[in-house]
């Protein structure tokens, strides 16, 4: 991948900064220079490593981190810049700071807080705001269980409705004894997102010793990512997830 990129989620804990790194280290692999732009942090008082440093630990200290805003409470961030007194971070902000850091690297990866539609300022801007200015595009990270599909169609098609393209979708932590609907889900994503499943992650990978993370990251991410992995239909999912065409 190059440009510039932006990862954003169906939900919050479905795993986008543990992508974010995984696209991240793939990238590096290939020798290009990454940038990871995290425009609002909250949930995070100063000083504590919030999801950039995380990125940096994972991916490794090839990547340059920057944050554009921190919040100490752990709500979406118009709502903590509020409740906090301090100004939010708009579009435009998060526009700027991205086409700077592209200017010096192959790849920029903006990662998001919450859903796609999570507000950032008073006046109701997102983060699809800033793809938007940006052009950008979008990789969905996605639960793999029950609700998912319906999770991911509405963010794809909220994107769609934009104008934004979406590269594909990546299930963020993907459980090593998934149950019926996991499994299906891993044929049904595809149709329901309007998009190819393009990576699946192990539940863990983000504890994983940093080396392993890294030396295994291409593997978790089709090549449209940059990874190894196969995609396109059902098949190629459940290789992905590591488990054999009749597991589903």
């Amino acid at each position: 991948m190059r440009g510039i990129v932006v990862v954003t989620g169906t939900g919050t804990e479905v795993g986008k900064t543990v992508v974010t790194a995984a696209l991240a280290a793939a990238a590096l692999a290939r020798g290009r220079s990454v940038a990871v732009l995290k425009p609002a942090q909250t949930g995070v008082a100063p000083g504590e490593a919030g999801d950039a440093e995380r990125v940096l630990e994972l991916a490794g200290e090839g990547v340059t981190i920057a944050e554009l805003a921190r919040y100490p409470e752990p709500l979406a961030p118009a709502t903590a810049a509020r409740r906090a007194g301090l100004p939010p971070v708009g579009p435009e902000r998060i526009a700027a700071e991205a086409r700077r850091l592209a200017v010096s690297h192959d790849l920029v990866l903006i990662e998001g807080a919450g859903g796609l539609l999570v507000r950032y300022d008073e006046e109701g801007s997102t983060l699809a705001d800033a793809a938007r200015l940006l052009e950008a595009e979008t990789v969905v990270v996605a639960a793999a269980g029950l609700g998912t599909l319906n999770a991911t169609a509405l963010t794809t098609e909220a994107l769609r409705a934009r104008g934004l393209r979406t590269r594909g979708v990546v299930i963020g932590s993907f459980p090593a004894d998934p149950d019926l609907a996991t499994r299906c889900n891993l044929e049904d994503l595809p149709e329901a997102a309007g998009c190819a499943l393009l990576g699946v992650l192990p539940a863990g990978a983000g504890a994983m010793e940093p080396a392993d993370f890294r030396a295994a990251a291409a593997s978790w991410l089709a090549g449209a990512l940059g990874g190894s992995a196969p995609e396109g239909d059902g098949a190629a999912g459940r290789r992905m997830a590591g488990l054999s065409n009749r597991s589903a």
